[in-house]
């Protein structure tokens, strides 16, 4: 049904046709879903505090449940979004949905100069309209609240709210107090890991939370379709890994050049804190770390380390670490940047020194790194093996799917000289993006896959959608399209396109797209990211850059949505990363792809069936760099993939095994180097004591095993029993200094500390009771639970059961800062116990900030720690003896002895 929406004016501010309240007779014209008409049941008692406040993910609905609440506030509404593409989104959603219609009325406006009953902007748009003249911001900002408010605006609606800057959070943040509307705040991602000073601001922004629909959630109410995430992995080509490999030698042999380097050993000997120490305390316990980086150089470069220094550090026997990247890195920023006093007479050395760094590549803007390089960081993002990698994926998402398959393509850059060579086909691909993933595919397109792509400059279309998209045009009142044929094959066009008629093509493309015209669209992430939607896509590969928490998640997003009239769509989303071979973790590029993969929530892949956050869920190798694990990883990747039609049957298996999604802390695992895949799997073991002790009795035995299995198979070659002993007992003499570093290590471990995992819970509950007092937790203790478990592998886990999202959110973050290695906390508690009954174990946490910044609160936290956990001391450490404590406690708490820090997931239970 259209609506009768008032007449045209060419001056909407002097247009007295415009309403101040919705026409009758506006609804949605489909049915709500479960979780969005609960929203709705519930609207009015929401609403007391004028703030409605909701987390969803992409796919959920988040815009058509704002209009609705738009509609049934009925008062003239502001609403702001993050781009111009889902500004316009905002208005084509109620159009299309609410008023069954594709003119805007013109009570519709996206100037913010010109309110009307619907007032559609940007973030920035609004900044820049209030700050176009610095000398009168509050004047302008004043002039547009003033028009706002003669039209009656009430309603504020804030999209994807986590957008907000500082800049732009002041100036709607002031709008918002001139205006008193209600806010209605829509995002799929709260700024959970803020300060606690931010997160208020942002409530009080946007209200407390007042709902947080989970992707499983979705998922079950099929709201949004099975799906999975799979990593593809390459190594670098021949070039990449030259100019890889020469960069590692260079940095390596330049590493070993300065750390035996007579000059700079002799400006660290001179300097007044290894003269005289006692002298220099404070600077000391202020600056540990340049401290502890000449205590190591100096000992590396065989200088004795006088007893003085020993009496500071608070420890005679300790053993002081090697030399290593990080410790060089540290001593050069001193050396370099950070010392501005004592170290003129070197000037020239400096200089110099500063000089082979930046020609290595070492130095960028100051930043000292042997490891991490921006330009062979990018050089495995982009590199040319992923086009390999992702024609290997198209052609076994075709096989699989054959004509219904509608993947898209994003990447960063066109690359349009690959779009305007006459001999294509000899045309040697140097650079990845869109140009030269269009090349790969059509050269290699024996099946007739109908490849189509849009960029913001290049659009190109199989020649066989032409009439489609000339159809499409007429429906648009567009004059005939205009085309050009691809230079080398006549089988796509090139279609031109305007700045008038950009957005008309973007369209009509994905429309064609929809319909099947097109079936692997390449598009870029600017065109295509953050607000584009096409139900149909059932596979993506991202051969983009991009890391950030929102953009990832909104362009993944974009695969899941459900597609009306398609009751068995699923999807596979496809990562790519280029594994750097001189490290065992992958590099950079699989850094990148770790913190992507926080960001979202998934289902794991294998026979083990868990819903969580993080790349872990994939079961990669635990050596990244070794060409056979990697092969396998592909190979079982593909496999996982192929089984595409029990997505869904483990999905529901999966959701049926939790009830909610729950934040919790994580003590990870570390595979030690060398294991195989199989191997390491079987070891998975939690990274505390215990884990450390199976760890190793599993080595040794699999060691001892292994080696007498082959003994007594060569038996028949022995001559007599006494070289049987020898060969047994030089076997035993092997394994013993194979295995004797671990077994030393671990043993002191055992005797040393108490086991983490066995106090876990008592300090989480001892956190809890701290933290309401604090105020930091409202919710009654009544009706929260701290929460520990064990998972069939032996990792630790600890969460908070009840309370709001925020209150949940920051337990964890405390509990992290507790088990994490110390870094630099007001308070430390010391944990004392003893081993049977004799031995002394003492083992060192912070005080989390929150609570060591007020005295009271921690030594309420030193009470209940006592109460839940055990004996404890409380030292505050902004003091000599504190000072020296914070030094002793890094190098000897059980988390520093450790490989990782326990790390924050997100997991469906």
């Amino acid at each position: 049904m259209q609506h009768s929406i008032g007449t045209t004016h060419d001056d909407a501010s002097e247009n007295t046709d415009i309403p101040n309240s919705f026409p009758t007779g506006i609804a949605f014209a489909y049915r709500w879903r479960n979780y969005q008409q609960r929203i709705l049941d519930e609207l009015n008692p929401k609403l007391t505090d004028k703030h409605l406040h909701i987390v969803a993910p992409p796919g959920s609905g988040k815009t058509v449940l704002g209009l609705e609440v738009m509609l049934r506030l009925n008062k003239p509404t502001l609403i702001l979004a993050p781009t111009l593409a889902i500004r316009d989104q905002w208005a084509q959603r109620f159009c299309e949905l609410f008023l069954r219609t594709t003119q805007e009325p013109d009570w519709i406006s996206k100037d913010i100069r010109e309110p009307r009953l619907i007032t559609i902007v940007t973030y920035q748009g609004l900044h820049a309209a209030c700050n176009r003249q610095p000398d009168m911001q509050e004047k302008l900002l004043n002039a547009i609240a003033k028009k706002l408010k003669k039209k009656n605006t009430g309603t504020l609606i804030l999209d994807e709210a986590h957008h907000l800057k500082n800049e732009w959070w002041k100036t709607l943040y002031s709008l918002k107090n001139k205006l008193a509307p209600t806010t209605v705040a829509l995002t799929a991602t709260p700024p959970y890991d803020s300060t606690a000073l931010e997160w208020q601001r942002y409530i009080d922004m946007n209200g407390a939370i007042d709902m947080e629909i989970s992707v499983p959630e979705l998922v079950f109410e099929k709201d949004l379709c099975p799906h999975q995430d799979y990593l593809y992995l390459t190594f670098p080509n021949r070039n990449e890994y030259e100019q890889l490999n020469r960069y590692r030698t260079n940095i390596d042999n330049l590493f070993e050049e300065i750390k035996n380097d007579e000059t700079l050993a002799e400006a660290i000997e001179k300097h007044p804190v290894w003269n005289a120490p006692l002298q220099h305390t404070e600077w000391i316990y202020d600056n540990l770390s340049y401290y502890s980086a000449m205590l190591i150089f100096l000992h590396h470069n065989q200088k004795e380390i006088p007893p003085v220094h020993l009496e500071i550090i608070g420890d005679k026997d300790i053993q002081i670490p090697s030399m290593d990247y990080d410790w060089m890195e540290i001593l050069l920023n001193f050396y370099l940047y950070a010392e501005t006093v004592h170290f003129v007479d070197y000037e020239s050395h400096r200089e110099k020194l500063e000089n082979r760094l930046r020609h290595y590549g070492a130095i960028e803007k100051k930043e000292i790194s042997f490891l991490y390089n921006r330009r062979i960081n990018r050089l495995l993002t982009a590199s040319i093996s992923k086009l390999e990698a992702i024609k290997e994926i198209v052609g076994f998402e075709y096989r699989q799917l054959g004509k219904e398959l509608r993947m898209v393509i994003l990447t960063d850059y066109i690359r349009k000289e690959f779009f305007e060579s006459a001999d294509a086909d000899n045309l040697q691909l140097t650079k990845i993006g869109a140009g030269s993933i269009f090349e790969i595919l059509r050269r290699a397109n024996d099946s007739g896959r109908k490849i189509g792509v849009l960029t913001g400059t290049v659009v190109v279309l199989p020649a066989s959608a032409c009439p489609a998209l000339q159809g499409l045009a007429e429906e648009q009142g567009m004059e005939k399209t205009s085309f050009s044929p691809h230079l080398s094959d006549t089988n796509y066009v090139i279609v031109h396109q305007t700045n008038e008629t950009k957005h008309k093509i973007v369209y009509m493309m994905t429309k064609l797209f929809q319909q099947g015209e097109i079936e692997i669209l390449i598009g870029t992430t600017s065109l295509l990211g953050e607000g584009w939607d096409a139900p149909a896509v059932n596979s993506l590969i991202l051969a983009s850059f991009v890391g950030s928490f929102v953009l990832s998640n909104q362009i993944r997003g974009r695969a899941i949505r459900v597609q009306r009239g398609n009751s068995n769509k699923t999807s596979a989303i496809w990562h790519l990363a280029c594994i750097d071979p001189t490290q065992s973790s992958g590099g950079e590029d699989m850094a990148l792809m770790r913190r992507r993969f926080k960001s979202f929530v998934g289902i794991s892949a294998g026979h083990f069936l868990s819903i969580e956050n993080g790349i872990d869920r994939l079961q990669l190798p635990p050596l990244l760099n070794r060409q056979n694990l990697v092969e396998q990883h592909n190979a079982f990747t593909f496999a996982c993939a192929a089984e595409r039609s029990l997505l869904e049957e483990r999905w529901q298996q999966a959701i049926r095994q939790g009830a909610m999604l729950i934040e919790e802390i994580k003590i990870p695992l570390k595979t030690e180097k060398g294991q195989e895949y199989r191997a390491a799997k079987r070891m998975y073991l939690e990274k505390t004591i215990a884990g450390a002790f199976a760890t190793l009795l599993s080595a040794i035995a699999g060691f001892f095993g292994d080696n007498l299995l082959g003994l007594l198979r060569k038996m028949r070659y022995i001559s007599s029993w006494r070289e049987f002993w020898y060969i047994l007992a030089g076997i035993g003499i092997i394994g013993g200094i194979y295995f004797g570093r671990s077994t030393y290590k671990t043993l002191r471990l055992y005797l040393k500390y108490r086991d983490i995992a066995k106090d876990i819970r008592r300090i989480g509950v001892a956190l809890l009771h701290t933290m309401k007092e604090t105020g930091t937790i409202q919710s009654n203790l009544s009706s929260l639970e701290v929460v520990s478990s064990q998972d069939e592998y032996g990792a630790v886990y600890c969460h908070l059961k009840g309370g709001t999202t925020f209150e949940q959110s920051s337990f964890i973050n405390a509990l992290q800062e507790i088990t994490s290695p110390i870094n630099n906390p007001r308070y430390i508690i010391i944990r004392k116990s003893k081993f049977m009954q004799v031995l002394k174990q003492r083992d060192y946490h912070a005080v989390p900030e929150s609570i060591g910044r007020n005295k009271k609160q921690a030594e309420y936290f030193e009470k209940q720690w006592k109460q839940h956990v055990g004996a404890c001391t409380l030292v505050y450490t902004r003091n000599i003896e504190g000072r020296k404590l914070i030094l002793k406690s890094r190098l000897h708490s059980l988390a520093s002895q450790l490989d990782e820090s326990p790390e924050l997931i997100n997991k469906w239970k």
